[in-house]
């Protein structure tokens, strides 16, 4: 029995009040289950999106966006945040691959929006710090 296995079995024989191989093969079993309602592909699709407001920079732009509730000019976001253009290139283009943000070009000027996916993790954020006070 693995390290884990047999802590797991301790774990249940103090919640059960006894412990047989089976039970710890049923929760086993169940654990997997649970495990597998994430799928790799989903865990890997949120990492994305996490790993992509995990930066000061592209954290602000989202905020900025979803407060906005329209759309903003690349010289509009390049005056709230101080970034190279290049910098603020990579942010956005990070952001438009994590799904948070939708870019379009409108003649010479490249204008982007918050998607649904960025309104909706703001308003869950804003939620759990009210929460919290």
């Amino acid at each position: 029995m693995s390290q884990a296995t047999e802590r797991l079995h301790r774990y249940l024989e103090g919640e059960l009040g006894e412990c047989c191989t089976e039970d710890v093969g049923d929760r086993l079993d169940e654990l997997d289950a649970l495990a597998a309602t994430v799928g790799t592909e989903r865990a890997e699709t949120e990492l994305d999106v996490l790993s992509a407001l995990g930066n000061e920079t592209r954290y602000t732009l989202v905020r900025v966006l979803v407060a906005a509730g329209e759309e903003l000019c690349v010289c509009e976001l390049n005056a709230v945040v101080d970034v190279s253009e290049s910098g603020l290139s990579h942010a956005l283009s990070k952001l438009v691959d994590a799904g948070l943000v939708d870019g379009y070009s409108e003649g010479r000027w490249k204008k982007y929006r918050a998607t649904n996916r960025a309104v909706a993790l703001v308003t869950v954020l804003d939620g759990s710090v009210a929460a919290d006070a």
